[in-house]
């Protein structure tokens, strides 16, 4: 595995040079054996566990990024890397670098005196839900493995612990800009912003103010396409601050995260989240705000006078609900294949959100068995008849299959991922998962077992997700 440092060279004390804490007793728990392909990444088998567990000593020094952090609307200035350590990154198929980062790998400077440990649980829940959003087509970092410390982490209650090795094509967060704008630093900004345009936006040739307009604008965009995917499939993030949200708009931190099964804007599962700041109606508005903190940090590289900066950069925040709201409409009309555009289509489906809440029916079996059943293989649900009236005429021939690739089969259900968790917890492995997987590889599609993992829970009032990794 060989390894190219990363972010050293953007500005003094952002990436600091750290080591992994070894651990006792390293074992492999989960190993993501086709993205280990996709990056050649040839780590002997005997090697895996203490590599990614951070006993082997790497031939560059890993190191911890610094970053700031709006969470739950109130400003950190000094976050950054309370646990993770960035190994390098490692080059794939195509010649693009991907971040290599151990999570729960122990303190480091920025970990205001916690223990730098992730326990097994949230580790286990960012493996899969992570593979499964890959699946889904929804962008997001991902997990190569995940191996147990052979040690306790003093939780409530302690739990086993664990490391997860992420992988990404960046850790740059609108908070990395956060935190060298607090500092006042702009040649350290602009080295950041240069260094996400040549990763993420390489198509971006202006000069000067306009090249960073054009990067706030990229990322606007990209997070207005990774909000409505979000919505597509019924995620629920959980912990939207801007130091979980990237700039090249892939899905970042899965600890208090859920999925919603009975349709209601006003979802909540994190045990955090008391105010319903994050709900999953509230996730556009939260990521336009995010990209406004964005637009704040980069005054310096727009204009010296902070106005007329603040004047040339408020179109581009003004754009978010447009954007937003023209690519939510051309969602809806994919999950129920209408066909053309009518100007009744709004209301047809804002009829049927009322319907699914109303009735509380599950959000994806029931798009899954509207999708169907163009194929009579489904049948609607009784509460949808007169509703499905209208709907059936705004369809024709090519709407089911517009329909299957925007309505998954399967999702990552909640009480399943509670139950792998338990499996882990209580005997080191999970007999369920490798079934769980296999399926989710292929969610929008008909595939062995598929009607095993379709069924949602009796009730997920109550239901509670934490942070943890």
């Amino acid at each position: 595995m060989k390894l190219v440092p990363r972010y050293t060279d953007i500005a003094k004390n952002f990436a600091i040079e750290d080591f992994p804490a070894s651990v006792a007793s390293p074992q492999l728990l989960l190993w993501n054996e086709s993205l280990a392909k996709e990056f050649n990444i040839n780590v002997a088998a005997d090697l895996r566990a203490s590599t990614f567990s951070g006993n082997e000593k790497q031939a560059i020094p890993a190191v911890a990024l610094g970053y700031s952090g709006h969470q739950f609307g109130h400003f950190s200035p000094r976050l950054g890397d309370g646990r993770a350590h960035l190994l390098g990154a490692i080059n794939d198929d195509k010649n693009q670098l991907w971040d290599i980062q151990l999570k729960g790998s122990g303190a480091t400077p920025y970990s205001r005196g916690g223990d730098g440990r992730c326990a097994l649980g949230p580790a286990i829940r960012e493996y899969v839900m992570s593979e499964a959003m890959h699946a889904l087509g929804v962008k997001t970092t991902r997990c190569l493995a995940v191996v147990g410390s052979g040690e306790t982490v003093y939780r409530n209650p302690p739990q086993a612990g664990a490391i997860v090795t992420r992988v990404a094509t960046s850790h740059i967060r609108v908070g990395s800009f956060q935190y060298l704008a607090t500092q006042g630093d702009v040649e350290g900004l602009k080295n950041l912003a240069d260094l996400a345009i040549e990763r993420h936006y390489p198509e971006i040739t202006d000069t000067g103010s306009q090249r960073y307009l054009a990067f706030l604008g990229a990322v606007i965009k990209n997070q207005v396409k990774l909000i409505v995917s979000w919505m597509r499939v019924g995620f629920i993030h959980g912990v939207m601050n801007t130091d979980n949200t990237l700039v090249s708009g892939e899905t970042i931190d899965y600890g208090p995260c859920a999925m919603m099964n009975s349709f209601d804007f006003d979802t909540v599962f994190s045990s955090i989240d008391k105010q319903g700041r994050y709900a999953f109606g509230n996730q556009p508005n939260m990521a336009n705000w995010n990209c406004a903190r964005l637009a704040e940090s980069l005054i310096p590289l727009i204009h010296d006078d902070d106005e007329q900066a603040v004047s040339l950069m408020t179109p581009h925040i003004n754009s978010f609900a447009e954007q937003f709201n023209t690519e939510f409409t051309a969602m809806w009309a994919k999950k129920l294949g209408l066909v053309g555009i009518d100007e009744n289509d709004t209301k047809l489906v804002a009829e049927l959100l009322t319907l699914l809440k109303v009735h509380e029916l599950d959000y994806t079996n029931t798009f899954d068995a509207l999708t169907e059943s163009l194929k009579q293989e489904a049948l609607i649900p009784e509460a949808l008849a007169q509703w499905a009236c209208k709907w059936q005429s705004r369809v024709d021939g090519n709407s089911y299959t517009v329909m299957r690739k925007a309505n998954p089969r399967v999702i990552p259900r909640n009480h399943i991922i509670e139950s792998i968790i338990t499996d882990y917890s209580e005997m080191g492995s999970s007999a369920l998962l490798s079934d769980f997987l296999k399926v989710l590889s292929n969610p929008y599609n008909e595939v062995n077992k598929l009607v095993d993992f379709q069924t949602p829970p009796k009730s997920d009032h109550g239901y509670r997700t934490f942070c943890g990794t």
